[in-house]
């Protein structure tokens, strides 16, 4: 298949991350936002680059080669087989879905078009992270045995409840925050079984919406290992870190304090997240500002994200364009993300995970995956 030059771009959904893939695609060489299909919020977007605020989602797919879905998390089925069946190529958001069914068939649908679908995991672009997995891959820790990943803060309710504080919309924290469950599962193997608790506490108040302010979270991995996840908006001490134990060593990557650090059998070491110690330091003293709620809440259009996170947007979009083009070989470490891997497996434990909440017992992934392709 032949790649048009320009490759023109359009993006569904202008809030807070697709009106920063629109300014990143500013700096991609030969990479044209052609227009942008956002009801209600879209015009201001295309105004400020410059492109077509398309009526519909049609009119968007029909001009364009490649789609960035930036849309709210429950509104990404629709514009996915909708671009696959015009050849377009999809670049998704993570979560990609909130059901491991509409996961599945949006996929599937850009397997059989031949079509090159992106889940949008944008820790795998940090440099600390990449270089964590490799790390684990050639056993610097030995063979994984138990992991803990923890996301939690503190909301000071100055803001009302959006459609990211709304589980039928967001799928809750371990949906919208699955970069946590995506990392883990990618250093340890994916879930076997997966059990967890919720429930409201009289601390959250009415700022978390209907989103339960506290889950916790187990699963077993298969070769005997295991994995606790812990997310909340109701600690005030926050805390934010992925760690993995060995059976030499063991790994931690740190999200408030930042940093990571591997322990070895015979070393210990310790390296930035991000591009450099100063960019670490820098994102440690936001953390530990009174206004960031530990790493819990939502950013909005109406702020940048910060230079650390567009880092990473930059990375991740320069490499599905690469691949589109042919000009970047396909990496190992980031395969997952374009095989459909990555988006099966994440979205399927967490679905097993909202199963087990509500049923209040232990749910085998397989039987998830099983029944959507039964």
């Amino acid at each position: 298949m032949s790649v048009p030059t320009p490759l023109r771009y359009g993006i569904v959904g202008a809030g807070y991350f697709g009106r920063e893939f629109a300014r990143i695609l500013a700096d991609i060489p030969n990479a044209m936002l052609v227009g942008v299909y956002s009801p209600g919020s879209g015009a201001a977007l295309a105004d400020e680059a410059n492109c077509a605020d398309a009526a519909d989602l049609a009119e968007l797919l029909d001009e364009i080669d490649v789609v960035i879905i930036a849309s709210p998390n429950y509104a990404h089925l629709e514009p996915v087989i909708a671009a696959a069946s015009r050849g377009v190529h999809v670049f998704c958001e993570k979560p990609v879905a909130l059901s491991y069914a509409e996961c599945d068939a949006m996929v599937a649908a850009c397997e059989r078009a031949g079509t090159l679908f992106m889940a949008g995991h944008v820790l795998h672009f940090m440099p600390g992270i990449e270089r964590a997995a490799e790390l684990v891959d050639n056993g610097a820790i030995g063979t994984p045995i138990v992991g803990r990943a923890v996301r939690t803060g503190w909301e000071d309710g100055t803001r009302a409840p959006g459609w990211k504080k709304t589980r039928a919309l967001s799928g809750g924290h371990h949906f919208h925050h699955i970069h946590e469950l995506d990392v883990l599962q990618r250093l340890m193997g994916a879930a076997d079984t997966a059990t967890m608790i919720t429930g409201p506490v009289p601390q959250a108040g009415s700022r978390v919406g209907d989103e339960d302010p506290i889950l916790l979270a187990t699963l077993t991995i298969p070769d005997a290992r295991y994995a606790s996840l812990e997310w909340g908006s109701v600690h005030r001490n926050p805390q934010h870190y992925i760690e993995v134990q060995g059976t030499v060593g063991h790994l931690r990557i740190d999200m408030h304090d930042v940093g990571i650090t591997v322990h070895g059998m015979d070393r210990t070491e310790r390296f930035p997240l991000h591009a450099s110690t100063e960019v670490d330091a820098e994102r440690t003293r936001n953390n530990q500002a009174t206004t960031s709620g530990g790493g819990v809440t939502y950013g909005d259009a109406s702020h940048r994200p910060p230079e650390w996170l567009r880092a990473g947007m930059l990375r991740e979009l320069e490499y599905f364009d690469g691949l589109i083009r042919g000009t970047i070989p396909m990496t190992a470490s980031w395969a997952s993300l374009t095989d459909g891997t990555a988006a099966r497996s994440s979205i399927a434990t967490a679905t097993a995970l909202t199963r087990a909440a509500v049923s209040r017992r232990t749910v085998r992934v397989s039987d998830i995956t099983g029944a959507a392709s039964s």
